[in-house]
This record gives C-alpha cells, structure tokens and sequence, in this order.
C-alpha cells in the first residue's frame, strides 16, 4: 500500500504498444530485452519497485523518445527466471502518473520525472460505478465475443466485481495504442467503462477478425 508522499520523483519506463496497466489490477510481462533486464535489476534494487507502463507515441518529439504523457506505475510484485536468462514478472498497478521530463544520461532504458499528483485517488479503494448495468454490459460482451472471435476465461468475468471486471477488459481486450491510451486516461471507473463500451460497439461494426485476448 503506497501513500502519495512515498511515490518517488523518477521512474523508470517500460514503453510496451498495447500493454495497459491500471492500478490494483495485475500486468504479466515476460522481458527478455538487455535493456529491460538491466531496468528490471535496478528497479529490484529500489525500495518501491516501481515500473512505469507507457504507450508509445506517434512520432518524434523534440529529439526524445516519443512516449504519451500519461503512464500507469506498477510494482514489481512476481518474478521468475527461466533457463536462458529471461524473466517473467507480474507488474502490480499502483497510481498514473503524468510525464514531466525524460532525464538523459548513460542509462540503456528511458527514466523520467513524474508527477502523481493529478491521480492521488489511485491510491484509494476500488472503484464503484453506480450507473453501470451488469447484465445490458455482459449481452453486449457476449456479442462482441461472438463478433471477434475472442476466447476468454467467462466464469472468472462473471465473477469479478465491477472494477475488476471493467480494468481487467481493458486491458485484455485487443484494441489500439490509442484506444488503449484513452481507457487509461479515463477519469473515472464509469467513464472507463463507457469508453469501453463504445470500442466494443465500434469494433463489432468492423469486419470480424481472428483476435486473441491479449
């Protein structure tokens, strides 16, 4: 459990197209790069173990890596190694966060300043959503299953409280970086959930494809 003041000023961030963290949901990540294993070493060594999941932007910025501002940071809360030196970990959402500056210097994977400070009720307890409807929500995911051709674990959906239920389709469900982004920056649990509903729709207007959940 984080307080805000024990959130550290720098970070360092794992830019993965697709791959959203949302806080207290559950990130696998399977790393095998040299400079991500060199991220993951040091972040090991820091008392927060913290991890900054962004999405990659659309182009270069002013000379930097071209990153969306706005991140989700996950503690490091599962590691294993395999045989030939990779490692699979499990990234745990802990708050969003805001890039400031990306801090150059010798250092093989990116590291920037954050500030937390516009998402402190990341820190709290989950999330309700007063206005969602279960059922109506489920009739429409059962069709976009249908629709894309999606295989999931349906028992474990229908189980999962609301945020679970909401955050863990965001992340799963196979849709864009800017999509992706957008569930992300979503004020609210309701919002999200009404952002995703509307890629959901969207999607089952396009031709069906064969997709896997991520």
């Amino acid at each position: 459990m984080f307080l805000a003041a024990n959130l550290p000023e720098t970070i360092p961030l794992f830019p993965l197209p697709r791959a959203l963290l949302l806080p207290r949901a559950r990130l696998p990540l399977h790393i095998f790069e040299p400079r991500y294993l060199a991220m993951l070493e040091d972040a090991m060594a820091t008392n927060h173990r913290l991890i900054g999941m962004v999405q990659p932007g659309s182009g270069p910025k002013d000379g930097e890596n071209s990153l969306h501002d706005i991140g989700c940071a996950g503690r490091l809360t599962g590691f294993s190694e395999t045989e030939d030196g990779r490692y699979m970990i499990t990234l745990s959402g802990v708050s969003r966060f805001r890039i400031t500056a990306q801090i150059d210097g010798f250092c093989p994977y990116i590291k920037a300043s954050v500030d937390w400070s516009p998402f402190t009720a990341d820190l709290g307890s989950t999330e309700e959503d007063p206005g969602f409807d279960r059922d109506g929500f489920m009739q429409t995911l059962a069709r976009y299953f249908d629709a894309r051709d999606l295989s999931t674990d349906w028992d474990s959906l229908t189980e999962a409280d609301d945020e679970l239920l909401i955050n863990s389709l965001s992340m799963l469900c196979p849709f864009g970086i800017e999509d992706k982004q957008a569930l992300l920056e979503s004020p609210s649990l309701g919002d999200r959930r009404e952002t995703l509903t509307t890629l959901i729709e969207y999607a089952m207007l396009r031709s069906p494809g064969k997709d896997v959940m991520q």
